[in-house]
C-alpha cells in the first residue's frame, strides 16, 4: 500500500498530460461547430466579452478520466467486487454528464421567447437528477459487500463508524448527489473558479480514501485532479473553454458520490465549503426577493448584489482574478481542515 499513493499521483500526472494533448484540437473542434456559451445581460460588459467562447468543456474532464480508469481497473473490475465498485463513480459522472450536455446543448439552441442562455426547464433537470441519484444510492445502500461504508457515516473522534437504515441512508445519499451537482454549477461562473475548488475537494477525498486502503478509489480521484487541471490550461483567464454542465453537473455529483462512498459525507460541507456558501447565496437570495416582494410593482429587495455569491464581490469592486484566487485559498484550507479531521 505504501506505494499506491504515489501511483496514485502519477496516474493522475498522465490524466493531466492526455487531456492537455487532445485539449487543444477539442477547443478547436467546439469553435468550428459554434458551440458557444451565451452570457445573461445581467451579469455585466465583463462578461459579455466572453460570449460565444467554447463550452461542453466538461468533456475535455470526463473522457480521459473514463479510459484511464477502466484501463486501470478492467481486470480488477472483473474478478473483485471492490473492483467493481469503481463503476459506480463511473456511471454517474457519464450519467449526470450527459444530463448536462443537453442542457446545454439545449440552451445554446434555445427557441424563441426563451431566456438567454437557458437550457432545459429546471423540473426536468431535477426531475434528471433525482432518477440518477435514486438509482446510485440503491446501490451503494443494497450492493451488498460492494462499499465498504455502505449506509455508514464516519464522525470525527469516533472510533468507530455509525450504522444508518437504508431508508434514511437512500434519501441522504440523494440529497448529497444532487445538492452538490446544483452547488458546484452555481460555482462555475467565473474563469478557472469551479474546476480549481473541484480539483481541491477531490484532492483531500483522495487521501481520505487513501487512508482507508481504498486504493481505487484514490486511484479515481487523483485521475479526476489531473484531468480538472488539464481543464484549467485551457480555463485559465481569460478562458478559452468554459465547462459548462456537462462539466459540473458531473463533477458535483461525483465528489457528492465518492463522499458516501468513504463514509466521510459530514466532511463535505468543509471541504467543500466553497460551492456550499455559493448555493446557500443563491437560496437565500431568492428566499429574501420572494418574502419582500411589493404587491404592486411586483418586484422585491436582494439581500446581494447578485448570487451566486462570487459575483456579489466582483459588484463590489474586486476582479475575477481576485475573486478566483481568494475563493481558492479558501476551498484549499478548507479541504485541509477536512483531512484533517478525517486523521482525528
Amino acid at each position: 500500500m505504501a506505494g499506491q499513493l504515489p501511483f496514485a499521483i502519477t496516474v493522475g500526472g498522465v490524466s493531466f498530460l492526455l487531456a492537455v494533448i487532445w485539449g487543444g484540437p477539442f477547443v478547436e473542434i467546439l469553435r468550428r461547430l459554434k458551440i458557444g456559451k451565451l452570457i445573461q445581460p445581467v451579469l455585466g460588459e465583463a462578461h459579455q466579452k466572453k460570449m460565444g467562447t467554447p463550452t461542453m468543456g466538461g468533456i475535455l474532464i470526463v473522457v480521459p478520466v473514463v479510459l484511464i480508469s477502466l484501463g486501470l481497473n478492467l481486470v480488477n473490475v472483473i474478478r473483485t467486487v471492490t473492483g467493481a465498485s469503481i463503476l459506480l463513480p463511473l456511471v454517474v459522472m457519464v450519467g449526470f454528464g450527459v444530463l448536462g450536455m443537453v442542457d446545454d446543448w439545449e440552451g445554446i439552441q434555445r427557441s424563441q421567447g426563451r431566456p438567454l442562455g437557458e437550457g432545459i426547464s429546471p423540473r426536468a433537470k431535477l426531475a434528471g437528477q433525482i432518477i440518477l441519484a435514486a438509482g446510485v444510492a440503491l446501490m451503494i445502500s443494497f450492493y451488498d459487500g460492494g462499499f465498504q461504508f455502505a449506509n455508514q457515516v464516519i464522525i470525527p473522534l469516533l472510533p468507530f463508524p455509525i450504522a444508518i437504515p437504508p431508508l434514511l441512508f437512500v434519501p441522504i445519499t440523494m440529497f448529497y448527489i444532487i445538492g452538490m451537482s446544483n452547488a458546484i454549477n452555481f460555482t462555475d461562473g467565473m474563469d478557472g473558479l469551479a474546476g480549481i475548488i473541484s480539483a481541491s475537494a477531490f484532492a483531500a477525498y483522495g487521501v481520505i480514501a487513501y487512508l482507508q486502503g481504498q486504493i481505487f478509489l484514490t486511484q479515481f480521484c487523483f485521475l479526476l485532479v489531473g484531468a480538472c487541471f488539464a481543464f484549467l490550461w485551457f480555463n485559465a483567464h481569460p478562458a478559452q473553454l468554459f465547462m459548462g454542465d456537462a462539466g459540473s453537473l458531473a463533477l458535483g455529483a461525483t465528489l457528492g458520490t465518492i463522499a458516501i462512498m468513504t463514509g466521510q459525507w459530514l466532511l463535505l460541507p468543509v471541504i467543500a465549503i466553497v460551492p456550499v456558501v455559493e448555493t446557500i447565496s443563491v437560496i437565500l437570495q431568492v428566499g429574501y426577493y420572494k418574502r419582500t416582494k411589493d404587491p404592486v410593482t411586483g418586484l422585491g429587495k436582494r439581500l446581494f448584489r447578485i448570487a451566486p455569491i462570487h459575483f456579489h464581490f466582483q459588484k463590489g469592486g474586486w476582479s475575477e482574478t481576485q475573486v478566483v484566487q481568494r475563493f481558492w485559498l479558501i476551498g484549499l484550507l478548507a479541504a485541509i481542515f477536512g483531512v484533517a479531521l478525517a486523521l482525528l
